[in-house]
């Protein structure tokens, strides 16, 4: 055999100074609700509303971290966590979302912040994880332009405070769910469903972001980052017949494009304008609003957990298989089939498809290039429990991170400049309308006791984290 013939070396690991951590969420760890100062969020009130929520679970005491926090992260160190991506609670720092700052609020995350870097770990902290002060909700919400402004002052306070120890800020984690979950379908906070109210709120989200960057440069170091967190989906039609093709361009304009466009180019789609022209005129954009929402970010943070496949339904009759409970939370999708996609499934019901995380990063190293990447969540719900002996065995989690470990490695060797990972979740905790019935955790966590017991799954994970190589 020549030297030419010979097969190119294999690569297995991750490059130098890949960020490795996990992910968590205010209100679905910190519990102590109504202790520090804090005030409700629209999480608080949703979650007594009589069915909203499976068997009337609440965040209130949630895995108890506003307690626990010293053992949390003397788990994470004894795991080899190199980052930890947190959100700050809103009515925590800034109750009712006006007037002054929460002392109380702020120096929990000031011990928090200061325990991570004693144990090594770098603090990535995101605004707003859909935990809005419910006097803000009651003043209109996020289809109320105000919010916005409020929004990047409570940016400005959180930057000023935290803001010499945190080098990473993402301004909003998934606005899409915020704006089509909470106010299309109803089925996340607040509640609410008409689609005019949930594209206004889109909106006002992304100008909430832009005016927030620009609180956070005013007060952060100049070396400190700024990003953004996406759920964008995979979008494939199931056939190339011209309706499937169609539909997917509809649902990647409603999913991406109209995050991406105005984010980094400062515009909208012009398809997805045509699209909801029925809904409304888009009058609630106004004059220098683009130039806002499109203020340079430093990277893009993307959420993934199982791809979205569509096609045409001309008789708007088909059952919706999208994922989501409820009514439809996507404006103008009469006449298309959300369809399952192949292979296993979690215990959300969502198919295990690593591929899809893989086409999002390549579109994304073409439609952005040289723009840093974090992959910002990423994990399975399993029917996890503890055994007789006190361990906890899940290797379809192991099966599924491996998946798609491995399809972010393929895109970095293809040119995506992934620069790190976080694991979706840390702790099982509150997830939102299914309460404690889904567990996302490579850490178990008995809800009664709030001990925790880390999964076959944290081990695996540590051994990835500890060697950048992904093991059998």
């Amino acid at each position: 055999m020549s030297v030419e013939a010979l097969p190119a070396p294999v690569r297995t690991g991750f490059p130098p100074g890949f960020v490795w951590g996990a992910a968590t969420a205010a209100y679905q760890i910190e519990g102590a609700a109504a202790e520090g100062g804090r005030t409700p969020s629209i999480w608080d009130t949703f979650s007594r509303v009589p069915g909203a929520v499976r068997n009337g679970d609440t965040g209130d005491i949630a895995v108890d971290h506003y307690h626990r926090w010293r053992d949390d992260l003397a788990l994470m160190a004894d795991l080899g966590l190199g980052a930890y991506r947190f959100s700050l609670a809103w009515p925590r720092i800034r109750p009712g979302g006006r007037g002054p700052a929460n002392e109380a609020g702020l120096e929990f995350y000031d011990r928090l912040v200061d325990g991570l870097l004693e144990h090594g770990i770098t603090p990535v902290a995101t605004l707003y994880h859909w935990d809005l002060p419910q006097e803000l909700e009651d003043a209109g919400g996020w289809p109320e332009r105000d919010t916005a402004y409020r929004f990047a002052e409570y940016a400005a306070i959180a930057a000023r405070r935290l803001g010499d120890r945190i080098s990473t800020w993402t301004t909003f984690n998934e606005p899409w769910c915020s704006a089509f979950l909470g106010y299309g379908n109803g089925v996340h906070a607040p509640g609410r469903k008409d689609p005019v109210d949930a594209l206004t709120a889109h909106h006002h989200l992304l100008l909430a972001h832009g005016l927030g960057t620009a609180a956070l440069r005013a007060e952060l170091p100049a070396a400190a980052q700024v990003s953004l967190t996406l759920n964008l989906a995979a979008v494939r039609p199931l056939t190339d017949a011209p309706g499937d093709l169609d539909a997917a361009r509809r649902i990647d304009g409603l999913a991406n494009r109209i995050f991406l466009d105005p984010v980094f180019h400062g515009r909208y789609p012009a398809d997805v304008l045509a699209d909801t022209a029925h809904l409304t005129d888009w009058s609630f954009v106004h004059d220098g609003d683009l130039a806002e929402i499109s203020r340079p970010i430093d990277s893009l943070g993307i959420n993934y957990y199982t791809p979205t496949v569509v096609a045409a339904d001309p008789t708007g009759t088909a059952p919706r298989q999208d994922g989501h409970q409820g009514d439809s939370p996507w404006p103008a999708d009469r006449g298309i089939r959300f369809l399952p996609a192949e292979g296993s499934r979690t215990a959300m019901d969502w198919p295990v498809d690593a591929d899809g995380l893989y086409e999002l990063l390549v579109r994304l190293r073409d439609d952005l290039p040289g723009l840093p990447l974090l992959v910002t969540e990423n994990g399975a719900a399993y029917e996890d429990y503890c055994d007789p002996s006190g361990d906890v065995h899940d290797p379809e989690r192991v099966a599924y991170l491996r998946g798609h470990l491995g399809a972010v490695r393929r895109a970095i060797e293809e040119g995506a400049p992934v620069k790190g990972y976080f694991l979706w979740s840390l702790l099982d905790n509150f997830e939102w309308a299914y309460g404690y019935s889904k567990r996302f955790g490579i850490v178990h966590v008995d809800f009664a006791s709030q001990r925790r017991t880390p999964k076959d799954s944290a081990r695996w994970y540590a051994q990835v984290m500890r060697t950048g190589e992904l093991p059998d």
